[in-house]
């Protein structure tokens, strides 16, 4: 017997743990998740868009418009910056991060900041807007690639059901 040919590859295997990630969050609008892997294939942090840690999901809101304070967006945290805060305890000079959409100008900060190397993405939907204009220049100087993630699938699908075991 010989082994499989349909395996996954390696983008495909993290960047599906980026997107189980994203599952986690409680936007109703904006799922995305994150996953940083180190230089041997382990994964050392993973995180999703949602509120920081003692922030109640209920207590605060999830509207895209209106009122500065009165929108999501002063209060949630990016998938990026949480798999970053999120990280084994480890130094993250030389890993590389695995992110639904491509980085905001303030979660590449934090990527520069932590010395990963690598943004492998999904989706680039914003690209004409300043923030990722703005995050694109500050990745370039700081000698961080990027690339859109190489898939040969298009979807996967996890099942619970012992019988698929």
């Amino acid at each position: 017997m010989k082994k499989r040919t349909d395996y996954i590859t390696w983008d495909e295997y993290f960047m599906g743990v980026a997107l189980l990630s994203a599952k986690r969050s409680k936007d109703p609008n904006t799922q995305v998740g994150a996953c940083i892997v180190n230089t041997k294939n382990k994964i050392v942090g993973a995180g999703y868009n949602g509120l920081p840690t003692g922030c109640h999901d209920d207590e605060f809101p999830w509207n895209k418009q209106g009122e500065f304070l009165d929108t999501k967006y002063p209060y949630i945290c990016h998938a990026e910056l949480n798999a970053i805060l999120n990280n084994i305890g480890m130094d993250l000079h030389g890993c590389k991060i695995y992110t639904a959409l491509f980085p905001c100008n303030e979660c590449s900060k934090a990527i520069i900041q932590s010395g990963i190397t690598e943004v492998i993405y999904l989706s680039d939907k914003y690209e004409g807007s300043d923030v990722f204009k703005a995050s694109k220049i500050m990745l370039d100087k700081a000698g961080v690639t990027y690339r859109k993630v190489d898939v040969k699938i298009s979807s996967l699908i996890l099942s619970y059901n012992e019988g698929d075991v």
